[in-house]
C-alpha cells in the first residue's frame, strides 16, 4: 500500500511508533524512525534487524529546527523525497494539577505540541516541492473526553487536534493531507506497567471488550497514509473500541 513512499516516524523506537514502522515496512515503504536518544534508536534498529527489517534511525532534538532540518536534508539526499510524516513522539501525565509543576506542564507541551509543530514546519517545504504528502499525528481518546487528572496530557492532545484540522485546510491546496489517529487504551509498555486492578475496570468500559494493540493503531496510520484515504483530510480517527470514558 505504500510502495515507493518514504516515511518518517517520530517516537518510533517502541510501542505504537515501532509497530507503525513495522507495518509501513511490510507495505513496502522506506522508513526512517526518530527516537529521543542514540541508545534507544540503536536498540530499536538492532531489534528490527534481528526480525529481518532494515530501516534508518536518527535522534534529532525535535525542539531544534536546525537539528531537524539537517536530518531531513540527509534523508532527502538519500531517498530523493519525503512523502509521509507520522508525528508520534509524546509523553503522558497523570498528576493532579496541584502536584504538577509548571516545568512538568511545559515539558508535556514541548514534546506533544511544539515538537509536532516543528516537524510539520520543517517537512512541509519538502512535501510542497514534491507536490504532495501526508502528515499524520498521534492524538488520544482524552482529546475528546478529557481525563480526571494529568491535565497537561489532554490539553496537549486537544492542541494536536486543532493543529491537525487547521493544517489540513492550509495545506490542502498543495495536495498535502493532514489527519490524526486518537487511540484508546492500548497495550503499550506504559499500560503494561499498570496494576491489573486499574486496567480491568477500564476494559469493562470498552464495548469491544479489550484494550487495543499497537497494530490496531498502526493499521489506522497505514490506511490514512495510503491512497485509499486520498479524499480524507482534517479528520481525527478514533481507534478506541467505542470507549467512552
Amino acid at each position: 500500500m505504500l510502495e515507493g513512499k518514504v516515511a518518517i516516524v517520530t517516537g518510533g523506537t517502541r510501542g505504537i511508533g515501532l509497530e507503525t514502522v513495522k507495518v509501513f515496512k511490510e507495505n513496502k515503504a522506506s522508513v526512517i524512525l526518530f527516537g529521543s536518544k542514540k541508545e534507544t534508536v540503536d536498540k530499536a534498529l538492532e531489534d528490527l534487524k534481528n526480525d529481518g527489517i532494515e530501516v534508518k534511525g536518527y535522534y534529532p532534538n525535535l525542539n531544534n529546527y536546525d537539528d531537524i532540518n539537517n536530518v531531513l536534508e540527509e534523508i532527502k539526499k538519500e531517498y530523493g523525497h519525503i512523502d509521509i510524516l507520522v508525528n508520534n513522539a509524546g509523553i503522558s501525565a497523570n498528576k493532579k494539577i496541584e502536584d504538577t509543576t509548571s516545568s512538568e506542564f511545559e515539558s508535556i507541551m514541548n514534546l506533544n505540541v511544539n515538537a509536532m509543530f516543528n516537524m510539520c514546519k520543517c517537512v512541509v517545504p519538502y512535501m510542497k516541492k514534491n507536490k504532495g504528502g501526508v502528515i499524520l499525528n498521534t492524538s488520544s481518546m482524552v482529546s475528546i473526553y478529557g481525563q480526571p487528572s494529568g491535565v497537561g496530557y489532554p490539553a496537549s492532545k486537544f492542541a494536536v487536534n486543532g493543529l491537525t484540522k487547521s493544517l489540513a485546510r492550509e495545506l490542502a491546496p498543495f495536495n498535502i493531507r493532514v489527519n490524526a489517529v486518537a487511540p484508546g487504551i492500548t497495550n503499550t509498555d506504559m499500560v503494561a506497567s499498570l496494576p491489573k486492578e486499574m486496567i480491568e475496570p477500564l476494559i469493562k468500559t470498552i464495548p469491544l471488550g479489550r484494550i487495543g494493540e499497537p497494530r490496531d493503531i498502526a493499521n489506522a496510520f497505514l490506511f490514512l497514509a495510503s491512497d485509499l484515504a486520498s479524499y480524507i483530510t482534517g479528520n481525527i480517527l478514533s481507534v478506541d473500541g467505542a470507549a467512552r470514558s
